[in-house]
């Protein structure tokens, strides 16, 4: 299975879809536009191993409504990624029962290498 959790309004988001095409059967999911379920967020963070793993300190929300002045839980993690959908570290790719997670030169290529093999 290969899928890709992305923001579609994201330009960072859009290059790293560039670079990997071509992306034939890859099932790719905008998720501004098709929110994430429990059952997407429990699946990443089985593979990543934590929710924190998956949650994204950069976003906005996280200054503006005061949580990076918090000591948050898993549980926390966990229900605020499936609140908003800017909490997901983007984009995180699924692919052969790995994971990939967020931008880093590093992670976007082993994902590239992954996806093409």
């Amino acid at each position: 299975m290969k899928k890709i959790y992305h923001l579609s309004t994201c330009d960072t988001c859009r290059r790293i879809l560039k670079e990997w095409e071509p992306l034939d059967g890859v099932d790719l999911q905008d998720i501004k536009t098709e929110a994430l379920t429990e059952g997407q967020v429990e699946e990443m963070k089985q593979l990543a191993g934590s929710y924190e793993a998956l949650f994204s300190k950069r976003a906005r929300l996280f200054r503006q409504q005061g949580l990076h002045e918090k000591q948050l839980s898993e549980e926390d993690y966990r229900e605020l990624i499936l609140e908003h959908y800017t909490f997901l570290k983007r984009p995180v790719a699924l692919i052969d029962g790995r994971i990939f997670i967020g931008n880093s030169k590093k992670t976007v290529e082993a994902a590239k290498e992954a996806l093409h093999s």
